[in-house]
């Protein structure tokens, strides 16, 4: 999702964001890019742009609180795995230490000295007491794998609770991001449609989703990219979802993840991570298959599929389609 009608500077950030706007708008307009007077309307498209890039940066940091959460699931489940089979451990080691004691004591009643004084054998008690050694021995032993094993037990225990507290943390950052994206879509969605008919359709005026670019001559730069180039086309025409990555619906991450997993390859969750997911390229020697994020958080991304022309999921609204490439100012180009 994004807005690729205005193109934001890379590097900017939130706190200038609304002087950047202006300077921007009164930059268009200096340009003839805005009609002379632009009023209300030109204010209202400007509004939403922003609104849907702040969107975009929530989506993102969305999928990266949900990535996050989800591992810190698996990992806790590990852990409290891992808990179980060492207090099973360490309770069998408590038997065993029990019952070694129990052996002690019945053997070892006396004073060593008194029992060899009054035994009726000496010889005898003598293989019984060196027996009583080897017991003492082994249960030393017992006793300090027994304390290793509790000290290794408390702090697999600690660390489940740190990561516990982090999951309860990601957790709540996930319904953050998503009441943020929320708001700022609803907030689009009422300025959208407040505008004149004819202003919401020339909002969406640079929709290509309606025709095919010609393609040909357009080499992927390897199998892999091919396959993920098929799959990126075949989503053509489904619905921008934020925070989803298919197969029915996308956001502009999930649609290059989903894309290149039906490769067999395996991208990270958001377009920051999937700005150095590969080898890095320039954008004059881009080949189809290859992952272009946008603006300079890098929060919006697509693919190249050749010809000046990328596949991307655009925002709520706009199916995935294909648009220019530089429809945006291009983060970094690199190659899975």
């Amino acid at each position: 999702m994004g807005s690729h009608r205005r193109p934001a500077p890379s590097g900017f950030d939130r706190g200038a964001r609304g002087a950047t706007l202006c300077v921007l708008t009164a930059a268009a307009a200096a340009l003839g890019v805005l009609p002379a007077g632009a009023a209300p309307q030109d204010d209202s498209r400007a509004e939403v742009d922003r609104l849907y890039e702040e969107a975009e940066q929530a989506t993102e940091s969305y999928n990266k609180a949900d990535e996050r959460a989800d591992t810190l699931r698996e990992q806790v489940g590990r852990s409290q795995d891992r808990i179980a089979r060492q207090q099973d451990r360490i309770n069998t080691m408590r038997d065993a230490l029990g019952s070694l004691a129990g052996a002690q004591y019945r053997s070892g009643g006396l004073d060593p000295s008194l029992a060899l004084m009054f035994s009726d054998d000496p010889e005898e008690y003598l293989d019984k007491a060196a027996a009583l050694d080897r017991i003492s021995a082994r249960q030393a032993g017992e006793l300090r794998e027994l304390q290793g094993a509790m000290r290794d037990l408390a702090q697999e225990r600690e660390e489940a609770t740190r990561k516990l507290s982090e999951l309860d943390r990601s957790r709540k950052a996930v319904a953050r991001h998503k009441r943020t994206v929320e708001q700022k879509l609803s907030k689009a969605r009422r300025l959208l449609n407040a505008m004149p008919e004819g202003d919401r359709a020339a909002f969406d005026r640079a929709s290509r989703s309606g025709r095919t670019p010609d393609l040909t001559g357009a080499v992927p730069s390897s199998g892999r990219a091919a396959a993920a180039v098929a799959a990126a086309r075949s989503a053509l025409g489904r619905p921008y979802v934020w925070g989803a990555n298919g197969p029915t619906g996308f956001d502009c991450s999930g649609l290059t993840q989903w894309s290149y997993a039906q490769a067999g390859v395996g991208l990270p969750r958001t377009s920051q991570a999937q700005a150095h997911a590969g080898r890095p390229v320039p954008l004059s020697q881009a080949q189809p298959g290859d992952i272009v994020t946008y603006r300079g958080d890098a929060s919006h991304v697509g693919m190249y599929v050749g010809n000046g022309q990328v596949i991307h999921a655009p925002y709520p609204g706009a199916p995935v389609r294909y648009d220019p490439v530089g429809m945006m100012p291009v983060n970094t180009v690199t190659r899975p």
